[in-house]
């Protein structure tokens, strides 16, 4: 796994994959059209964040590359990779609990805000990709 230099791009398991946390100046893609939504990134080593059809979806600071970035109904699962440990921030649903697993490993359960906002932290080391699932519990 490793940085997505052209920003956004759609996989063929219907997933998407965005970021790049080496880009010193910050890039942005705009009207990218996926799965009928349209998406807009922006990153660099400090932020990426990633809106669709206007709404926020997903931020990380610092800048990271995700990879495999799915929601369903259920959840959200993806792998993520970075230079520095990250503070993640995703739009889910409002005053929802969900079950957060990294690696593998459960890391407890979460209660999104009136916003649904849910902010969890992800650890790297050697910038290996870590396995995010969020599960609504």
């Amino acid at each position: 796994m490793s940085v997505v230099n052209e920003l956004l791009r759609s996989e063929s398991d219907g997933s998407l994959s965005f970021g790049n946390y080496k880009l010193d100046t910050k890039s942005k893609l705009s009207d990218f059209e996926h799965l009928g939504d349209t998406y807009k990134v922006k990153t660099f080593n400090e932020i990426t964040k990633l809106e669709r059809n206007g709404s926020f979806v997903f931020e990380s600071v610092p800048g990271t590359a995700v990879n495999n970035f799915k929601v369903t109904e259920g959840g959200v699962e993806f792998k993520v990779e970075g230079a520095e440990d990250a503070q993640i921030t995703l739009e889910l649903e409002e005053g929802s609990s969900y079950d957060i697993k990294v690696n593998g490993k459960d890391a407890g359960c979460m209660k999104t805000n009136m916003g649904g906002k849910l902010v969890l932290s992800v650890e790297f080391v050697d910038e290996a990709p870590v396995l995010v699932e969020i599960a609504k519990a």
